[in-house]
């Protein structure tokens, strides 16, 4: 049997085992191993052991469970909460101004985070219902809430791009501040688009009645300083990192050092805070170190075989293809895998063929990983099975419907199109930052 068709018959068994329900570790992990075992005996047994040892050795690995620590313990002890009422507060009297003010919620949770999942639920449980008591449109407020979670993944301290720089071998400091720019360029057309469309059909966003508005400036004053915490114990993490006073793990250290200080000041750190804390960050974080595990394997057994070579020669030579007609083609079977997959699933089922093929072809692995994290995005959002439609489904209230959550979706998926086209067309959105950082 030829590399190639080993190669094919490895993907094939990989998602066979994936559409029967199984983990998505095991799947990969197993098809690695047993791949490994037919190709070079008992040798191979040392593929999967090396990409443990890797794994463990990877120091940066260590900011994976701070900063998940940190954002459940701000979640679990509902300093979030205050973040939230005070944008509801300042916020409320523009049409629209809760809706934009849940964006601002979003990328905030997604800079104590680094997960959609914490974005959907806190938005789901404390936005939605708030939005909806005050006759905000249904629809329009469900993409709302499924476009803002989506930011977890980008704004740092994105999980999903510590994985991705484990598998692309690239830093995991550049690829955080990579996302900045273009994080932050999406929520701002997605405020954008929120503030043109209220004020052009005010009814979608009607303003905080005049009753609830008359709230005295102390109580204001004291709400945004409430609200602020979270804004403080970000800063004076990202802030020493950036200084160079303190490297990457220690930045995540004083994260998590500082929401838990936050927590017990304010009086609401408890047993059950802890317990639940605890419990949440060691589930995510053994997940993703069981898949980074699964990843890297998986991809040792396909160097060698020699599959990204024969991979670029079938695109480059026999089909005549330039970079970046590949590149795109890479972006729209993302989009496609996003349908069914998570991104997890995804990088690292493609990860092994496409992440060398984008630096044989001369592209910048940083970037492609805020465009692969950007293409992301949009899959979760994407019918008929994005991962974000049944997040949504699963804690939205009766009233909101299936067909009204894939409704909702449509602008807020032409919005981030169109971030994904100016961050492709302007590399320098997402480099400049890394580049003036890291002096390059």
């Amino acid at each position: 049997m030829s590399y190639e068709m080993i190669a094919i018959f490895m993907f094939a068994t990989m998602m066979i085992m994936l559409l029967t329900g199984q983990r998505i570790f095991g799947a990969i992990g197993f098809v690695a191993v047993a791949a490994a075992l037919f190709l070079w005996g008992d040798g191979g047994s040392e593929i999967a052991f090396s990409a443990a040892m890797k794994l463990m050795k990877w120091y940066p690995l260590l900011t994976l469970p701070m900063f998940i620590y940190m954002g459940y313990v701000l979640s679990e002890s509902r300093i979030a909460d205050d973040l939230y009422e005070m944008f509801h507060v300042w916020m409320g009297p523009l049409n629209g101004g809760l809706a934009i003010g849940t964006i601002l919620l979003m990328v905030v949770i997604s800079a104590m985070n680094g997960l959609s999942v914490a974005g959907m639920a806190i938005g789901a449980t404390i936005a939605l219902p708030e939005l909806l008591k005050r006759g905000y449109d249904k629809v329009m407020v469900t993409g709302v809430i499924q476009a803002g979670s989506s930011l977890g993944i980008l704004v740092p301290p994105s999980v999903v791009l510590v994985l991705y720089g484990m598998i692309a071998r690239q830093p995991v400091g550049q690829l955080w501040l990579a996302g900045v720019f273009p994080g932050l360029m999406m929520a701002g057309l997605f405020i954008l688009y929120i503030g043109v469309r209220c004020y052009l059909q005010p009814n979608l966003g009607p303003p905080l009645a005049k009753a609830e508005r008359n709230i005295s400036w102390s109580k204001k004053f004291a709400l945004l300083r409430a609200g602020l915490l979270p804004l403080a114990i970000f800063a004076s993490m990202t802030g020493l990192f950036l200084m160079g006073i303190t490297s990457l793990v220690e930045a995540s250290a004083v994260g998590a050092a500082t929401a838990t200080l936050a927590a017990l000041v304010k009086g609401r750190l408890n047993k059950h805070v802890m317990e639940e804390t605890l419990r949440k960050t060691l589930a995510v974080t053994c997940m993703f170190m069981w898949i980074i595990l699964a990843a890297l394997a998986f991809g040792a057994v396909f160097d060698g075989l020699g599959a990204v070579k024969a991979i670029e020669g079938f695109f480059v030579d026999q089909l005549g293809m330039g970079p970046w007609e590949i590149l795109i083609m890479m972006q729209v079977s993302y989009i496609l895998m996003g349908m069914f997959l998570d991104d997890t699933a995804m990088l690292v089922i493609v990860a092994p063929l496409y992440v060398p093929l984008v630096g044989a072809l001369g592209f910048d692995l940083v970037w492609y990983g805020v465009l692969y994290t950007i293409t992301c995005q949009i899959a979760y959002m994407t019918p008929p099975f994005g991962y974000n439609l049944f997040l949504m489904r699963a804690m939205a209230p009766p009233e909101i419907t299936l067909h009204d959550i894939y409704r909702s979706i449509i602008p807020f998926v032409l919005v981030m199109t169109l971030a994904l086209a100016i961050v492709m067309a302007f590399p320098d959105v997402a480099l400049w930052l890394p580049d003036r950082v890291y002096g390059k």
